[in-house]
């Protein structure tokens, strides 16, 4: 069984608005639902749930039930931190499964509105081929390190480099056994799940992520966002 967990429990600090910035409405519709019709309308994710803030948990009922989104099934309050966020709702489905090993879950960003069809099977994908996936680009710029953040002399060949994304697909034993190991350790800050990974020292395999796929954080990802909702295709460029 695919379960997509969505997370939404963010207040949006950055966006500087009156509300969190995934209940923000883009062309009539909360960022959120948009991010929900995404995984809705994939044929290989069974069910949804959303870790979100508490106060707005009802308000997230009353528009999946207006957008018409059958998949979603569990809404829980997040967390003090995005990594609390995730371990609440990998809890809530360790409750409803009394048999968790077969169930797969695929994180992502309630705020990554953009992510296509595409995107969700090549996660899908790699993480029937190597039992885990994240979602990455290369990284196209020169990227240096600095200690100041006004200058540097170091930098870091940009082939090696690779921006991660949202989707995240595990096992939900695994998930639930990462964050439990972390809480051992004192292992805290790791919002991305690929993150808590690579620190309890596990491997992380790609799939295929896209520039679209954007996180919106800022004013300027809002724009994009709606500049992005109006770009029609055109015939004369080349699709790889």
């Amino acid at each position: 069984m695919n379960i997509a967990l969505l997370t939404a429990a963010g207040s949006g600090t950055r966006m500087h608005q009156d509300i969190p910035k995934q209940f923000l409405h883009v062309e009539n519709k909360p960022i959120i639902i948009h991010t929900l019709e995404a995984f809705q309308q994939h044929p290989s994710i069974d069910a949804i749930i959303v870790v979100t803030l508490e106060t707005w948990t009802s308000v997230l009922w009353a528009y999946a039930k207006q957008f018409n989104i059958t998949k979603l099934k569990w809404v829980v309050p997040g967390g003090e931190t995005g990594q609390d966020s995730i371990y609440n709702g990998l809890a809530a489905l360790e409750k409803e499964f009394s048999e968790t090993n077969d169930i797969v879950v695929t994180v992502h960003d309630g705020n990554r509105p953009f992510v296509s069809s595409e995107v969700i099977s090549a996660n899908l994908v790699a993480y029937e081929k190597y039992g885990s996936a994240v979602a990455v680009i290369p990284c196209q710029e020169v990227v240096f390190e600095s200690e100041n953040g006004v200058s540097s002399h170091v930098s870091t060949e940009r082939e090696k480099l690779f921006r991660t994304q949202t989707p995240h697909t595990y096992r939900l034993n695994d998930l639930l056994e990462a964050h439990r190991e972390a809480h051992k350790r004192g292992i805290t800050g790791t919002a991305a799940s690929c993150m808590l990974m690579e620190k309890l020292g596990k491997e992380t395999y790609f799939s295929k992520g896209s520039e679209l796929n954007l996180k919106i954080t800022t004013l300027d990802d809002l724009k994009i966002f709606q500049a992005l909702l109006h770009t029609k295709h055109e015939d004369w460029i080349k699709e790889k």
